[in-house]
């Protein structure tokens, strides 16, 4: 089992990555090596996380014992896993990945063989929620691979995440997280809809949140997003383009069992529509840009990180 002495690193951190950092010091953990491919918020971090701000990937394999990644998307996981070059594979003997990107599973099962190869051990924590979630250590954690390297790993786990559930082997806990946040994005792009319709009909959409709430129209999407979608306010703890690479994610699943998948396929394009016009940083709420009438993301302030 993991003592809290037992030296972390993190690799990552942005949004999320950030604040599971913060979180793991709260609880005693000990944070050896922060690196980010912004060097200034990884010195950041560092210094107010009394850790050391790792220039290159291999230092932080070095310095630590547990790895985070916290990465973007299947392009950024293999560059910090490369087989070649610098890399978290280099000197990985002995050491312990948990991968809580939302990449491919394809690209999970490719990180856990060369993890394996490199006589190293790696699981995926596959994240729900958002950021206060990773502050507070509330985070749904959908997690796969060997079970034995999940047991050993949990008194980490169960400081960010209250009850960290093992799906199966590698790639399983991927799978589940692409259904997660295909359908969270099927019901956000329909409550969008619902609302600007609402509006464009002259209702008043304080009291049409409330009857959706009471009715089969409810759902975590409303409570969550419901009022930002109405008020415009989108700041961002999941952004759009995040939503367009998570609905492809399972698109391209959908496709591989020979599915059809209509929903998805509507609102992965509706969020690849908000890149285009340069509304992919605003948080998923943002969709409602594009329904409600005279929007457009025109008007909008856009914060930042």
């Amino acid at each position: 089992m993991i003592a809290r002495a037992t030296p972390l690193g993190i690799v990552g951190v942005g949004r999320m990555g950030a604040n599971m950092a913060r979180r793991l010091k709260e609880c005693g953990f000990t944070l050896a090596a922060i690196h980010d491919t912004r060097p200034d918020a990884a010195r950041a971090l560092a210094q107010e996380l009394g850790a050391q701000a790792s220039p290159t990937l291999a230092g932080v394999t070095e310095r630590a014992r547990i790895i985070l990644t916290v990465v973007s998307d299947d392009r950024a996981m293999r560059a910090i896993f490369a087989p070649r070059g610098d890399s978290l594979l280099r000197g990985a003997r002995g050491r312990s990945f948990i991968n809580c990107a939302t990449i491919t599973p394809a690209v999970h099962l490719e990180i856990e063989r060369l993890a394996r190869r490199a006589g190293a051990r790696a699981i995926e924590a596959c994240m729900a929620s958002s950021i206060p979630q990773a502050r507070q250590g509330t985070l749904a954690l959908m997690c796969g691979g060997e079970r034995a390297t999940f047991r050993a790993l949990l008194p980490l786990l169960k400081a960010l995440s209250p009850a960290p559930r093992w799906i199966g082997s590698a790639g399983r806990a991927a799978q589940v997280k692409a259904l997660v946040n295909m359908v969270m994005n099927i019901n956000t792009a329909g409550l969008a809809e619902g609302l600007a319709l609402g509006e464009a009909l002259g209702l008043d959409l304080d009291l049409l949140r409330e009857v959706f709430s009471q009715t089969g129209a409810n759902s975590r999407v409303l409570e969550t997003d419901g009022a930002d979608m109405q008020h415009r306010a989108h700041e961002c703890y999941f952004s759009a383009a995040h939503a367009a690479k998570d609905s492809s994610i399972a698109l391209v699943l959908g496709r591989q069992k020979g599915l059809r998948l209509p929903l998805a396929a509507a609102t992965a394009r509706q969020y690849a529509r908000m890149k285009r016009v340069g509304l992919g940083e605003l948080d998923k709420s943002g969709i409602a840009e594009l329904t409600f009438r005279g929007r457009g993301g025109r008007g909008l302030k856009r914060s930042r990180d």
